[in-house]
């Protein structure tokens, strides 16, 4: 989904003077990225590997974004938007593929279809308790461009095949909520389950949390403050500078790591210690980003990452992933470079070379992420688990 306004030159350093009044909860350690070099100097491990889930042949639809990984019942699926040409038309539709290695993958498979009842359908992702698998469908009733923002669907399967009817997802009151989910949604140790909701009307977001273990029930308001801007969505509704979170674990607490829509070109963060229901104001980290969609969360020994295209302007490569313990992020690995990228085969609006929007998981002994390359491929890069060292020696305490 493209997001457009831009504030002026003056709004612009207002706003980033206030956004570091405060410490941001993590920082990148000095040397970890060369921007003299090609790929930011980053390198690939030999382990890494990159397959194609769908590549669209002629007659098929060749915009493609917002890829979407979960691992169920020893199979990863993957959800996505189609449409025939354009980003952000009317005819975009959701799609799924899945995979028993990760490697191999069957053809696209519908679940919402192009125009159900006159609205625009995008990916919102998944969600599994494990018995039972959770697609999130985001529906824009005038189309995106309207500006009068979406709600969310869910469909449920046992099977991955066989899928339920779409039915809103509501909050603690039983109320549908008014707002399209945020791909990302994560699990706590404590079992609770957080994610953001882009509120309508326009793209207003907002951090949310659930006890429900199906994710699709019970959803609760958290309170964060915004930061100002004064950027609009199509037709004049608002849009927040904090938009498309994820979410990392750092001891009893939680970091939402937001796109900065105010082209600083750096993560925004903000912080939670209550399971959610708080958070801090968003500040300005140094971690640079290409103005899109992230991904973040946490290795199984605790260790916090974040996959993005950690370039300090808006070309999305390359793409990497840089871990830390949360605090300190000290060591980032190459997942596709400048060299490694095909040729954009056929124009659309708002397409452009790059990766796009990632999103990642854990499945087995590898980290899988999912994007969009030049938003016309679906695909999948892994690397092994084994690979994500961190250099003790490099640190942030002396900057």
């Amino acid at each position: 989904m493209r997001w457009r306004g831009v504030a002026g030159i003056i709004g612009v350093l207002s706003l980033l003077s206030a956004a570091v009044s405060h410490a941001a909860p993590y920082r990148v350690a000095e040397g970890v990225f060369a921007p003299s070099q090609p790929d930011l100097g980053l390198k690939t491990d030999e382990g890494t590997q990159t397959f194609t889930v769908f590549a669209p042949k002629a007659a098929e639809d060749r915009f493609n974004n917002g890829v979407v990984l979960i691992p169920f019942k020893g199979r990863l699926y993957a959800q996505w938007q189609s449409s025939y040409r354009d980003e952000d038309s009317s005819d975009t539709w959701v799609a799924f593929s899945q995979s028993e290695d990760g490697e191999n993958w069957r053809a696209p498979v519908m679940l919402a279809e192009r125009g159900r009842n006159g609205a625009m359908h995008t990916s919102g992702g998944w969600w599994t308790d494990g018995d039972t698998l959770v697609a999130f469908i985001n529906v824009w009733p005038t189309g995106f461009q309207s500006g009068d923002g979406g709600y969310t669907d869910y469909r449920l399967s046992t099977d991955g095949v066989n899928w339920s009817a779409p039915q809103r997802v509501t909050d603690h009151t039983g109320a549908p909520v008014a707002g399209i989910i945020e791909q990302d949604p994560h699990r706590l140790k404590r079992g609770r389950i957080v994610t953001a909701f882009h509120q309508r009307p326009g793209l207003v977001v907002s951090p949310f949390y659930t006890d429900d273990p199906l994710g699709v029930s019970g959803w609760v308001k958290g309170s964060l403050p915004l930061l100002p801007h004064d950027a609009r969505a199509p037709h004049g509704q608002p849009v927040s500078r904090e938009l498309e979170p994820s979410l990392f674990e750092v001891g009893d607490c939680m970091v939402m790591v937001f796109r900065d829509q105010a082209s600083s070109y750096r993560q925004l963060a903000s912080e939670s210690c209550d399971g959610g229901e708080n958070w801090t104001q968003a500040v300005m980290t140094n971690m640079p980003d290409s103005r899109s969609k992230q991904s973040a969360g946490n290795l199984p020994d605790g260790r916090a990452y974040l996959v993005n295209a950690p370039n300090a302007d808006r070309v999305r490569r390359p793409l990497a992933i840089t871990v830390g313990d949360g605090r300190c992020f000290t060591d980032s690995y190459l997942l596709r470079g400048a060299a490694d990228l095909q040729p954009l085969r056929t124009e659309g609006k708002y397409k452009r070379p790059g990766y796009h929007y990632p999103k990642s998981v854990i499945w087995g002994d590898y980290l899988y992420v999912g994007y969009a390359t030049n938003k016309e491929d679906v695909q999948v890069t892994r690397v092994p688990l084994s690979a994500l060292k961190t250099k003790p020696e490099r640190g942030c305490d002396s900057e």
